[in-house]
């Protein structure tokens, strides 16, 4: 049934995630964004920022899962040349993902409110509901950006 449905679904996008990756590794492209982002007149935050704001902007057309697997093979090559930590880079997008999930206008926890919701609940209603846990969101997502040890403390303990 439905299960199976989602089984190959999932391993659709994961194939089709590892072509992906396999292409822009074997053309090169990989290695061209690289230096193409790493050129730039920005410092690494502001690089991460604009990264999380791209992926923002695709989470409000695209599932995160589809997004990670887009996003991954391209964003953690120059993750790991700029130097950035990837558990903390992972713990911001995994955050943005959630973001993404109530961004209209298509963010799908806005559809599972509405469809909770009663029926004279309108899908503006529901938009207006979502920006403050969006926002709140956000506000942590800054956290993190400026407190990397707050994302990174947890982790180091189980290093030790």
């Amino acid at each position: 049934g439905s299960t199976v449905q989602i089984t190959v679904m999932m391993l659709m996008i994961f194939t089709g995630s590892m072509a992906f990756s396999q292409i822009l590794a074997f053309t090169g492209a990989t290695g061209g964004l690289v230096q193409l982002v790493t050129g730039l007149p920005l410092v690494p935050i502001a690089i991460l920022v604009l990264m999380q704001i791209i992926l923002l902007l695709l989470g409000t057309f695209m599932e995160p899962m589809a997004i990670m697997m887009i996003a991954l093979p391209v964003y953690m090559p120059i993750v790991n040349t700029l130097g950035i930590d990837p558990i903390w880079f992972g713990t911001i997008m995994l955050l943005n993902m959630e973001m993404a999930t109530l961004s209209p206008p298509f963010g799908l926890s806005l559809f599972a409110m509405k469809a909770v919701a009663p029926s004279d609940t309108t899908m503006g209603d529901v938009y207006k509901a979502a920006l403050p846990f969006w926002a709140l969101q956000l506000l942590v997502m800054l956290f993190m950006i400026v407190f990397p040890p707050m994302v990174l403390w947890l982790p180091s303990m189980m290093a030790a």
